[in-house]
């Protein structure tokens, strides 16, 4: 569950070139696009100009190299060419990425055009409930700290925090340990030490936390049919405190 500097600083590398696919895709005009069009255009990207691995496609038998998850899609969206985004539509990118035989793993929720204010007040909510638990890391500290940072925030807001996925440790593999609960209690849950590399992905609801898997046997959706958001970072434990790894150039890390 500890990694080395040295191989920090390789998943620092994965974390900064997947950043780079996110900057892409900011630059894109997202209306009219289907998601199987993004993810051909993220598989290109990260194959060719980054010279990286897209390390979805494969895993598990998982056919595309990202999740595209719009509107009442929980996370795990299978992209098609019949999804075509269109105006007002929120859709979170879950993209990863192997290099030096590293993993990186982040998602975003973008808004398609303008979006109604109480979708914009879910995705805003959301990021900033992803910070509140990535602000709860450091050595001493516990996974319940950053699970009950997180559901505080999204109770305080009206939202309900997804329970049936959560965050995980990553490396060499896409999936190791620890889960990391986006809900707990403080003081409670595995003691975070330096080292230690986990994602921190939390899913909100408009309504409440239930949801149910799609037919495709991938894609999870409300069950109530109102909106999700997501977002994810990867992190590392540092002698001090947190490393986000995979830090976009345009974000700043609040305080």
């Amino acid at each position: 569950m500890i990694k080395t500097a040295d191989e920090i600083a390789l998943m620092a590398e994965s974390g900064r070139l997947l950043a780079q696919v996110f900057t892409h895709l900011d630059q894109l005009d997202l209306i009219g696009m289907s998601t199987m069009q993004i993810n051909d255009l993220v598989e290109s990207y990260i194959v060719e100009d980054l010279q990286a691995r897209p390390a979805s496609k494969g895993q598990y038998g998982y056919a595309y190299v990202l999740n595209a998850s719009p509107n009442q899609v929980v996370c795990h969206g299978m992209p098609s060419t019949a999804d075509v985004l269109k105006e007002g539509d929120i859709v979170n990118f879950d993209i990863t990425l192997e290099k030096n035989d590293f993993i990186a793993d982040s998602s975003k929720t973008y808004m398609v055009g303008q979006v109604a204010p109480a979708a914009q007040k879910l995705v805003d909510a959301c990021y900033r409930a992803m910070w509140k638990g990535i602000q709860a890391v450091r050595p001493g500290a516990t996974l319940g700290d950053v699970g009950f940072a997180i559901s505080q925030y999204a109770r305080k807001n009206g939202y309900s925090v997804v329970r049936d996925y959560c965050g995980h440790g990553i490396g060499r593999e896409m999936h190791e340990a620890p889960e990391v609960l986006h809900w707990g209690t403080p003081r409670t849950g595995l003691r975070l030490k330096e080292g230690m590399v986990f994602t921190i992905e939390p899913m909100l609801n408009q309504g409440g936390h239930a949801v149910q898997i799609g037919k495709d046997g991938w894609t999870v959706r409300t069950c109530d049919g109102l909106l999700s958001a997501q977002f994810e970072h990867t992190v590392a434990v540092t002698e001090s405190g947190v490393r986000v790894l995979t830090l976009r150039p345009d974000e700043t890390i609040p305080h």
